[in-house]
């Protein structure tokens, strides 16, 4: 099985090399040809610089350098057009702050043996989040439940983002009609692969504040969000998706 996980960088100096040597003990432990590919916007902070530098020290990590920042959704989508280039059997994606604990990677790991897209999950028994105020926790959770009864999605947790990809799956999604930018894209991804029939299994998780660093949502990225839900049920409904 050859692994990739995809790490979406801007501005994430601080936290690179912390998450990438300890994803590097995680690695070592699961039989797997494992990669590590950071993904650099771009980032005025000179995380690409030290991505590059950490290349040459770790042998497990490659870089894929972007020409400017246009968000995650496109970031993520040249990782995973990367990754399935390179062969990948499963594809990972996670958060390079650790609100995604590199320790849960092996779990998701095994869900997908039986689903096609595992899911870490805030939002089933055994998930949850750490350090975040009443206002967040509210937000976010209304967030999940807006788009999980507009689309009409069994899935829970609709807006997490720590995810493990069979091959295939991926495959069968039309990745050049996914445009969703800021934090939709996650939303847009796991609805297209439940319309598409592919199986997903949500692996609970607790979902922790970012140890370093300011949050990247902005009011742009919450109304895409909102908009781009009730754009995805039309489009279905159309049979345009």
């Amino acid at each position: 099985m050859r692994l990739v996980i995809c790490l979406p960088t801007y501005n994430e100096r601080a936290n690179l090399e912390p998450i990438a040597r300890r994803l590097g003990e995680v690695l070592a432990e699961i039989e797997a040809d494992p990669r590590l590919l950071v993904i650099d916007d771009s980032s005025p902070d000179g995380t690409g610089e030290l991505a590059d530098r950490l290349s040459g020290e770790l042998p497990f990590l490659s870089v894929l350098h972007r020409a400017r920042k246009e968000g995650l959704g496109p970031a993520y989508v040249a990782g995973f057009r990367w990754a399935l280039e390179q062969g990948a059997d499963r594809i990972v994606q996670m958060d390079a702050d650790f609100s995604h604990d590199p320790a849960d990677v092996p779990r998701l790991l095994s869900a997908a043996e039986s689903a096609d897209l595992a899911l870490g999950s805030r939002y089933v028994e055994g998930g949850g989040t750490q350090n975040w105020s009443k206002g967040r926790q509210a937000i976010s959770r209304f967030g999940s439940f807006y788009a999980r009864t507009f689309l009409g999605v069994p899935v829970h947790d609709l807006t997490g983002g720590f995810k493990c990809w069979r091959r295939e799956a991926l495959e069968a999604l039309p990745l050049e009609r996914v445009r969703t930018k800021g934090y939709a894209f996650q939303i847009e991804t796991t609805y297209r692969a439940s319309r598409a029939g592919l199986e997903v299994a949500e692996v609970p998780i607790v979902f922790a504040e970012r140890r370093t660093g300011g949050s990247k949502m902005t009011r742009g990225i919450v109304f895409e969000a909102m908009w781009k839900v009730p754009e995805l049920r039309l489009r279905a409904a159309l049979n345009r998706l």
